[in-house]
């Protein structure tokens, strides 16, 4: 679960990514063809040396925005995610600062779980052998010719 929800985070994320990515490309070729224009309608060499600075400073903006953009989004995925464990945070349980959460701890000693209890199969004993409680006096499949 953990892992589809990083998944989908992620998803998020990159398609944030590439629709601001998108929007500052639209925005870089408005500040281009507004700064071509405004040079072409210039009469002098100051006025289109202004309205090239003033582009410029337009294609700036649009690209801080996008990078302003993808790192919200970058925030918004590990808010997102935050309830999520990864080894690198440490261990489960352990309040920082302070000691486990709840439960009988001793210093020295680890956290232990039953070993076998979860073997994935009603008969435990008879993991690999079908024939193990069966109701047939004989076994199945051969038509008795081997038992």
């Amino acid at each position: 679960m953990q892992a589809g929800k990083s998944a989908m985070e992620a998803t998020k994320e990159a398609a944030a990514n590439v629709g601001a990515s998108a929007y500052s490309g639209m925005e870089k070729t408005r500040a281009a063809v507004q700064g071509q224009a405004e040079k072409a309608t210039a009469h002098n060499a100051s006025d289109k040396e202004a309205a090239e600075v003033r582009m410029r400073e337009r294609v700036r903006g649009a690209e801080e925005e996008k990078q302003n953009a993808m790192l919200a989004n970058a925030a918004a995925k590990e808010r997102a995610s935050a309830g999520t464990y990864h080894p690198s945070q440490g261990a489960p349980g352990i309040v920082p600062g302070g000691g486990p959460t709840g439960g009988n701890v001793e210093d020295g000693v680890a956290e232990s779980r039953p070993v076998g209890l979860a073997t994935g199969t009603g008969r435990p004993s008879a993991a690999h052998n079908p024939h193990v409680g069966s109701d047939f006096p004989q076994a199945r499949g051969t038509g008795g010719q081997y038992q």
